[in-house]
């Protein structure tokens, strides 16, 4: 059995500077229903918009994770949300008075520390997991980025950053346990290298920011003239000095790896925003925001895949996604109309694979050609379509009060006949889809060959 969700008992503050908007703003926590998620609340907008804290919301990664939803948005929410995610709450609303939540001290410390003083409360509500029965791989090449998850009954994170600039060079750390977050990862602070924090303030950037809110790393031998470039950019009236270690002002560290310890701190927050924790052992290699986001939407597809199986699957079969019992409770046909037995690969709302075993008691086979048994190339056309049409569905919250209806089929080609004894792999694409309409490409095979394809444009209505 699963264990229970969480919120907070009562409301707390904290009022600060935004990093990169330079604005003063105060957030404010408060306790959440027991299916509500995380979500922000911008009060200083008309009518007060609400974000919810996912996936979906993510409208921009350059310098830190923002949400928005049409004029409304929140920017730099990681470190808020690696504290949430790092206390175990599911449920909480976070009233934001400003475009970009307080940057506090650069780490998710202050936040983890107001959450934990207003306390912690269960929930009547079971927490469901995100669970790995295989590993899974994401790499992103241009970015040098590589990431695997393994299951593990339990949250963990390897993490490996290998930087050129020499005064940090390859630094690891490992989070054993979600609970080891607060005492060894939570005041990890961000960090920028010089010639970035000269950069982002000259072009308008980091308003915010400070010697007091972040790290600065630079190599020990940096001219005279950038240092003064940088107090003046800043307006420091003290001496700035570099250490042997690279750091500005020779900034004592909370950790002896304290930068790749904040890559896990915003690890943690953008993996937040799948919505349900996580049982996995993540292994990461120079992942960023970008990247983080990236992962977090390879896995609300799976998350996505499992909780229709839990719908629909109720008897957990290996390298089947829906079986024939499924499928039925999926779509409205039957005998001797079901034209699929089984999907074997899903994508939500992006790919399919299904199966159709043909045997000699078709009832097509009756009037088909029936000295010459040939399965009717309409009928693979349709289960095809029945195959789209149960990913479609899936790609919607209620499925179950939708039906696809297909507006037109075309460049079909039939390319061998199909035979009494085959097995037919169907495999739908999607092209796209917008407000209601999807356009899909189909090819069928026995075994390698393909014997026919086809581009499909369907409707998905409500009952």
């Amino acid at each position: 059995m699963n264990d229970l969700k969480q919120t907070i008992k009562g409301e707390t503050s904290y009022k600060g500077i935004g990093l990169h908007s330079g604005h003063v703003s105060t957030i404010t926590f408060k306790p959440a229903e027991k299916d509500e998620g995380i979500i922000f609340i911008r009060t200083d907008m008309p009518g007060k918009p609400e974000i919810q804290a996912d996936i979906d919301h993510v409208i921009d990664i350059s310098r830190g994770t923002t949400i928005g939803i049409k004029d409304a948005s929140v920017a730099t929410i990681e470190h808020v949300l690696a504290a949430i995610k790092g206390l175990n709450i599911d449920n909480i609303r976070i009233e934001v008075n400003g475009p970009e939540v307080p940057v506090a001290d650069g780490s998710a410390i202050v936040f983890l520390n107001l959450l934990k003083e207003v306390g912690i409360k269960t929930q009547n509500a079971e927490r469901e997991y995100l669970e790995f029965d295989k590993p899974i791989s994401f790499s992103a090449p241009a970015d040098n980025v590589d990431i695997v998850i393994v299951p593990s009954d339990d949250l963990k994170v390897t993490f490996m950053v290998d930087y050129k600039q020499k005064a940090l060079g390859t630094q690891y750390t490992f989070l054993p346990s979600i609970n080891s977050f607060e005492k060894d990862f939570a005041s990890a602070r961000t960090f920028c290298f010089l010639h970035e924090i000269i950069m982002l303030k000259e072009a308008g950037l980091i308003k915010g920011g400070s010697l007091d809110n972040a790290l600065v790393v630079a190599n020990p031998d940096t001219p005279a003239d950038e240092i003064s470039r940088l107090k003046s950019i800043f307006g420091y009236e003290k001496d700035i000095s570099i250490s042997e270690n690279g750091i500005i002002n020779n900034t004592t560290l909370r950790y002896y790896n304290e930068f790749v310890r904040h890559k896990v701190v915003d690890l943690l927050g953008d993996i937040a925003l799948l919505g349900v924790p996580i049982k996995g052992h993540i292994l990461a290699a120079r992942s960023g925001h970008k990247t983080n986001v990236e992962l977090v939407r390879k896995l609300r597809k799976l998350h996505k895949k499992q909780q229709l199986q839990r719908i629909y699957q109720k008897k957990r079969l290996e390298d089947i996604v829906f079986d024939i019992n499924a499928i039925q409770n999926i779509l409205p046909h039957r005998y001797p109309f079901l034209m699929v037995d089984k999907i074997i690969e899903f994508d939500a709302g992006e790919s399919i694979i299904g199966i159709k075993n043909v045997s000699i008691n078709e009832p097509f086979f009756q009037g088909h050609f029936p000295s010459h048994p040939v399965m009717p190339g309409v009928l693979i056309v349709e289960a095809m379509a029945q195959t789209g049409g149960i990913m479609l569905l899936n790609a919607l919250e209620n499925p179950e009060d939708y039906l696809a209806y297909f507006a037109s089929i075309n460049n079909v080609k039939f390319r061998k006949p199909v035979l009494p004894g085959d097995t037919l792999r169907l495999e739908l694409k999607v092209i796209s889809m917008k407000r209601g309409l999807a356009k899909m490409h189909g090819d069928t095979y026995v075994g390698s060959t393909k014997v026919c394809e086809g581009d499909f444009l369907a409707k998905v209505v409500r009952k």
